[in-house]
């Protein structure tokens, strides 16, 4: 909801636009409860991104539950888009992701065709979208996740195309994953994400899946040809973390790790998404957290955008900046390695008696 109060509307756009400490804080307690996996590989990023990332998965967070949380309302996008503009004008709406977005997209330069993605794609969520091919489908998780990874490599002090559409690879590379966990949880939603003519190659017709989705060879054969796609995009994705600054690398690389293994999991239990929800043990994710540190970063031969996420990439080009800031302290990976080993240890610590991830 927007600012009501007349004092709230009368702010100027800097003062308006400034998220205090309790802001941030509430950012990083929404994004523990609702973004896990994200959560873990966040404790690799130097503070500084990593509370600027907080903020921006938290407006993200909250825009995905308005418009697919139990709460949801018919106007949710419509109302987000309002919110959205307000961040952009420094007048944001009064509610700490609100408040700690306006900041962020200030800061790093962030253009709105950016985040406006996201809204559409939920948009289509709104609207029961389905997806006739997997161009469609990648089409969709350009925009709701392929816009997060532009969004945070620009948080990260990078600009380039390459790495840009590198980032978009690994957005639509989990959403991809995503998709194939959920397929149940989806279908007994009422929707579905699974691109309809490999549905039909493989034998199952859309509507009655819907209907009653049940786990079967044929389904499996359709999950495992999604979870390939989704390994072609991780692959290309990882030539785009040598761009970015080495202390900001192993998160991503674990992120993409993290990810991955979802599809690991789900495909060892025989690729049924509908009775059961493939996760990574805790356990596991240590181990991928490790791997993520030593793993050297190797650049590729450039690739252009995918068609689908280029407009992503186009939107970041068109957008004039100031000359870059030097580089903070934290580019360099230096002590950053020691802070990440002391969290794997923390965590396994917490693996053993049961308790919570560290703080």
């Amino acid at each position: 909801m927007l600012p009501s109060s007349p004092d709230a509307r009368r702010q100027t756009p800097f003062a308006a636009s400034l998220a205090r400490s309790a802001d941030h804080t509430a950012c990083r307690a929404a994004i523990r409860a609702g973004s896990r996996s994200f959560y873990v590989a966040s404790w690799l990023l130097p503070e500084a991104v990593r509370r600027d990332a907080y903020g921006l998965y938290a407006f993200c967070r909250l825009s995905d539950d308005a418009v697919d949380g139990a709460g949801a309302r018919a106007d949710a996008v419509p109302s987000l888009r309002a919110r959205l503009a307000a961040a952009y004008a420094g007048r944001p709406a009064d509610a700490p992701a609100d408040r700690a977005l306006a900041e962020i997209v200030s800061r790093h330069a962030i253009p709105q065709a950016l985040p406006a993605a996201l809204l559409e794609g939920l948009a289509w969520d709104a609207a029961g979208r389905r997806h006739p091919d997997l161009s469609s489908l990648v089409a969709y998780a350009a925009r709701v996740a392929g816009s997060v990874g532009a969004m945070m490599t620009l948080v990260m002090g990078e600009r380039s195309p390459e790495a840009l559409a590198r980032a978009c690879d690994l957005g639509i590379a989990m959403q991809l994953t995503n998709v194939a966990r959920d397929v149940g949880e989806d279908a007994r939603a009422g929707r579905l994400y699974l691109p309809e003519t490999w549905l039909r190659e493989a034998g199952i017709d859309p509507d009655a899946f819907l209907a009653r989705p049940e786990p079967s060879p044929a389904l499996a054969a359709v999950v495992a040809r999604l979870l390939a796609a989704a390994d072609l995009l991780y692959a290309r994705a990882e030539s785009g973390i040598a761009m970015l600054p080495p202390a900001c690398r192993p998160a991503v690389r674990a992120a993409g790790l993290i990810y991955a293994e979802i599809g690991r999991d789900l495909t060892r239990a025989g690729l049924d998404p509908v009775t059961r929800r493939a996760r990574v043990p805790g356990a596991r994710k240590v181990q991928l957290l490790a791997r993520a540190v030593v793993t050297p970063s190797l650049r590729r031969a450039d690739r252009p955008a995918l068609p689908e996420a280029a407009f992503l990439v186009e939107a970041v080009a068109a957008m004039p900046v100031t000359p870059a800031a030097p580089r903070p302290a934290w580019w360099n990976v230096g002590a950053q390695v020691v802070r990440v080993l002391d969290l794997i240890e923390t965590l396994r610590e917490r693996e053993r008696v049961g308790g919570a991830a560290p703080s």
